[in-house]
């Protein structure tokens, strides 16, 4: 259950504002077409966070546990510095809008935009710190921190395809990009200093 609440906190936290996020706002006003774009960063996600998670497991195995502690805990604290330099949306990512109807456009955009974005990175790094050694609980795990990423996007990027700016204008990006940072900065901290050593790092 911990990782998936904490999964769902973090991201729905650093996606706010991020690159994604400013790409629903795009949609939505482009297309107004909730439903289709809704789906689209669904698909688009799941796909992204899981091929993640799986990267995150795979890492939990092949990497000995006391280079795995450093390697998370210094990835973490870099999530937290990375959480606060806004992201802008590049043109590019845009533009493939108009080739794929809506929710394809979606999918696509929403996908590319998300490889090597914040979150993705997040997720492997939380896949591979909630992975347990023990076969069944590693791939429940993993499920649960994909299902919670997952959910941790949706919650951020409804409300955007929703209200679109209107919403952009009124959230305070500082403070919720600083409490984002602060909670990446907590978890390599704890992690740096072996909090996890339950699961063995």
């Amino acid at each position: 259950m911990e990782a998936l609440l904490v999964s769902t906190g973090v991201v729905a936290l650093a996606e706010m504002g991020d690159k994604t996020q400013l790409l629903a706002f795009i949609l939505a006003a482009r297309f107004k077409k909730p439903l289709p774009i809704i789906l689209g960063i669904l698909v688009a996600t799941v796909v992204n966070h899981g091929l993640a998670g799986a990267l995150g497991g795979w890492i939990t195995a092949a990497v000995s546990p006391e280079i795995l502690r450093w390697v998370l805990g210094l990835s973490f604290i870099a999530m937290a510095i990375w959480t606060l330099i806004p992201d802008k949306i590049e043109e590019e990512e845009t533009t493939i809008a108009g080739k794929f109807g809506v929710f394809g456009a979606t999918l696509v955009t929403f996908f590319l935009a998300e490889m090597g974005d914040k979150t993705q990175i997040a997720t492997v790094a939380m896949a591979a710190h909630y992975s347990s050694p023990a076969l069944g609980a590693h791939f429940t795990t993993l499920l649960m921190v994909v299902i919670g990423t997952t959910l941790g996007m949706m919650i951020a990027n409804v409300p955007a395809v929703f209200i679109g700016d209107k919403l952009a204008d009124r959230i305070p990006m500082k403070l919720v990009h600083t409490i984002a940072a602060c909670i990446f900065a907590a978890l390599g901290v704890a992690t740096l200093l072996g909090a996890g050593s339950d699961l063995g790092f």
